[in-house]
């Protein structure tokens, strides 16, 4: 099973952007999408594969919240 979770873009700098994943920052490839600086993106793999709203960005951390 594959998982993908959703983080806050913090800072850009050409393909790679340094993503806040709840405190912990990691670097993320944002080569398929177009996003900006304190956008949320969904990343599998160490590649962000989908922009999204921070509305469904924080229904999804509610998800794995209640799971854990």
């Amino acid at each position: 099973m594959c998982v993908a979770y959703p983080g806050r873009v913090e800072t850009i700098e050409g393909r790679t952007a340094k993503v806040d994943f709840g405190g912990n920052i990691v670097n993320v490839n944002i080569g398929v999408v177009d996003v900006n600086v304190g956008d949320y993106v969904l990343v599998h793999a160490g590649m962000a594969i989908e922009a999204m709203p921070e509305e469904k960005a924080r229904e999804i951390l509610s998800v794995f919240s209640d799971i854990l």
